[in-house]
């Protein structure tokens, strides 16, 4: 997001490029204080964020689907400069960073694209800045890309798909009290935060469908008609991608499409029957007039009327209290922090507080755990990452650079490596004190991770914690008489506003900031390319180290069998980073915990959310499992794993999985169409549980309330055992009768998935 993470109801204002060619091939495509004109069509649009870097270009045509499915109209992505220009004038548009590749297959899929090309982007993405001189020189590439997109005839009006560029917006978790800078722009949201990010050292940040739905409803019932959710997928902040600092690997941000591309159950499937709802009342909601009904207590109704249709919203902000309202001579009661929609101003058929959407309990199936045929061992490679960099006081290999102070991680770096060694050395002549009384070796600085080494030898590792990002280093040391190598390797998490510098560097009295000092950019493993399949030279297979860090560790592994999202667990592991066949997935840094706080067992939707509000994972490693995609594995089934490990853990824990349901349960209101679904290789196999009535508990947990049809058990699993999926309309008429009277009648259903017989056979054919 731009300018980073603001609070709720703040206002971005983002650079307005080329709204002159906002059209359709032969088509109009306009905007005016209420909406956006689409093919002489005033429109109500809903955007989601892909961001094709974070994912995989085989993934694309399915992430966009899918989105498609959830009611999506527009694909909106940043344009990432660096990835694309790491070097002046050297770029790259190969692979996940093929964007004009990307933008072809929102076209395939029908579906529009919003493109935000700059001048910079800080979405947790490394590199993020705010310095005049990076935005004078983004002009040169703003053009090519706006040139590239021509040439490829992508913009709307050489009948291409993209229709948006950047326009005044709103940004945050709630925009609906959001105004434009002018009564001639229409009410947009540019990023709808579905979650947040997940940074090392903290919990898992959840944002629930029921809060999410609110927001947007609300967006609309004050006269929104364009919105985005950021993110929609989020992905993978693979190789060094990941800014901030100190984000992780994992990008889910709790979004509709999880971080490997599952649907995230009940959210994708809420907001699925939302936008349907809402894509009902286009017409009126686009060109009606609308007024207010206030009830007091922070309840209003809204009705737009027009051309002899009218459309009402009941909403109910209060964050405790339900609110039964008299409206239009028909009570209704509307829970607390919801809002119901009427598309005919009497028939609520979709309020925001009542999830019809199934959830969908993942599971990471262990890689062989169900095939005798092919047992889960590992067999280790290793070799050392060396630490000394002077032999008989020259500088081992050649230096990046030699100044007499100590120079910014990222101007010497430029990017190219996590890693920059800061080398000098301190000659100690006869009867010196240092020798004699001994030495300290005192270190501030504003880094994210420094090793401390003497003469070769490790005498300690520090880091920063997340948000504060400085701190002081003193460790007694002992020096030879004659000269003395003091290294310094600074490792960063990601680059955003700030990156490391040594203020300055002390020992005892003696001031060595101001030495001569020579600087070495990155890894020898990576200079000789460790990650590389098809390296051999150099490694060991016996006496593996563990709890040591610069070392080195190499495995092969068989791809896990099927088609569901592939991980690798590094619980145990210290932190590095990780590749597979030379495909960089990213930092990983399980040793680095979530507090033990601000965790709870249920999480109440009611009331403005908060980055904090609903977490999980207190205590735990900040990311565990780490994400390989299918298009980085080889059809051999001979695949390399190679990680660096920097502070050392123990590479035997290492598992590899797959993710895919395990179970579908659901707890629909009657009126409504369930539809349960498990992973496309995958058929509900068993109903656990299932009543029509007044079922009690939630998921996992249900229970048969005081009535209930007999009929329901039975018509469940004659319709849905044995299928991917079924849909059932949630009535008495299909059920059976209840005997219950009650408002709302509703239906609780467990269904196990597993992975079709079929499916299975046609795996092992393949291995």
């Amino acid at each position: 997001m731009v300018l980073g993470k603001m609070s709720a109801f703040s206002i971005i204002f983002l650079v307005c490029l080329a709204l002159s060619s906002l059209a359709i091939k032969a088509v109009d495509v306009s905007y005016d204080g209420r909406t956006i004109t689409i093919d002489g069509k005033r429109k109500v649009l809903f955007s989601g964020s892909i961001h094709y870097p974070r994912s995989t270009a085989e993934m694309w045509p399915s992430l966009i689907k899918k989105a498609k499915e959830g009611g999506v109209d527009v694909i909106e992505t940043y344009v990432f400069w660096n990835a694309h220009e790491p070097l002046r004038r050297q770029y790259d548009f190969s692979g996940n960073l093929d964007l004009v590749r990307f933008i072809k297959t929102i076209l395939n899929e029908g579906l529009y694209a919003m493109l935000r090309i700059g001048p910079y982007v800080c979405v947790e993405w490394n590199y993020g800045t705010n310095n005049p001189a990076y935005e004078d020189e983004m002009k040169t590439f703003t053009t090519m890309i706006v040139d590239m997109m021509k040439r490829e005839n992508l913009f709307a009006s050489q009948g291409g798909p993209i229709i948006l560029a950047q326009i005044n917006t709103c940004n945050g978790w709630y925009c609906d009290q959001f105004k434009p800078n002018s009564g001639n722009k229409p009410k947009m949201w540019t990023e709808n935060w579905t979650g947040w990010y997940n940074n090392w050292g903290g919990p898992v940040p959840h944002r629930t469908a029921e809060d999410l739905a609110f927001a947007v409803a609300r967006f609309f019932q004050y006269g929104g008609t364009f919105q985005n959710y950021y993110m929609y997928h989020g992905g993978t902040n693979f190789g060094r991608t990941s800014g901030g600092p100190y984000i992780t690997t994992s990008y889910d941000y709790d979004a509709p499409l999880d971080e490997y591309g599952n649907l995230n159950q009940p959210k994708w499937g809420h907001l699925k029957q939302l936008h349907e709802v809402l894509k009902s009342m286009e017409d009126v909601l686009t060109q009606g007039y609308s007024r207010n009904v206030e009830y007091g207590d922070m309840t209003t109704a809204t009705i737009y009327s027009y051309a002899g249709k009218s459309v009402c919203f009941l909403g109910n902000a209060h964050s405790s209290k339900d609110k039964t309202i008299n409206f239009q001579n028909t009570e209704y009661t509307v829970p607390a922090w919801s809002v119901s929609i009427l598309p005919d101003c009497y028939t609520e058929v979709y309020n925001t507080a009542k999830v019809n959407a199934q959830t969908s309990i993942m599971v990471k199936k262990q890689n062989g755990a169900d095939d005798e045929d092919e047992p889960y061992v590992l067999n280790w490679q290793w070799t050392y990452e060396p630490t000394k960099q002077m032999k008989n006081g020259k500088l081992l290999g050649s230096a990046s650079m030699t100044a007499s102070k100590i120079l910014d991680q990222k101007v010497v770096t430029n990017d190219t490596s996590d890693y920059l060694w800061y080398i000098t050395s301190v000659d100690l002549d006869k009867g010196d004190p240092l020798l004699s009384n001994g030495a300290k070796l005192r270190v501030k600085t504003n880094g994210h991770v420094l090793h401390f080494f003497v003469n070769g030898r490790l005498i300690g590792s520090q880091y920063a914690q997340y948000g504060n990002y400085q701190f002081d280093y003193e460790a007694d040391i002992k020096l030879k008489l004659g000269k003395n190598e003091i290294t310094l390797l600074s490792s960063t998490v990601g680059l955003s506003f700030s990156w490391f510098h040594g203020e300055h560097v002390t020992e005892i009295v003696k001031d060595i900031s101001n030495n001569s000092w020579n600087y070495k950019v990155g890894l020898h493993g990576e200079h000789v390319k460790h990650y590389k399949q098809d390296n051999p030279r150099g490694w060991y297979s016996n006496n593996l180290p563990t709890d040591r860090g610069f070392v080195w560790y190499k495995t092969m592994f068989k791809s896990p069998l099927g088609t569901d999202p592939v991980v690798v667990d590094l619980r145990g592991l210290g932190k590095g980073q990780a590749w597979v066949n030379g495909n960089n997935l990213g930092r990983y840094w399980p040793k680095y915990l979530a507090g033990e706080d601000g965790c709870g067992s249920t999480c109440d939707f009611r009331g403005a959310y908060y980055s904090s509000k609903c977490v999980t994972g207190c205590g735990e490693p900040s990311q565990r499992w780490y994400r390989i995609p299918r298009s980085f594995l080889n059809d051999d089934d001979q695949n390399t794993l190679v990680l660096f490990e920097e502070l050392g853990g123990n590479p035997y824990d290492i598992k590899f999985a797959t993710v895919t349901i395990e179970k579908a349960c659901a707890n629909a209101y009657e009126g409504n169409v369930l539809e349960l679904a498990c992973h496309e290789n995958q058929v509900i196999s068993e109903i656990k549980f299932a009543s029509f009535g007044v079922p009690v508990g939630k998921c996992g947990s249900f229970k048969k309330g005081q009535c209930e049809s007999s009929d329901a058990l039975s018509f469940i699993k004659t319709q849905c055992v044995g299928k991917q999926s079924c849909s059932i309309e949630v009535s008495e008429k299909v059920l059976g009768p209840t005997g219950c009277r009650v408002p709302q009648l509703r239906l609780a259903v467990d269904a196990t998935c597993e992975t079709s017989v079929s499916t299975e056979m046609n795996e092992s054919m393949k291995h």
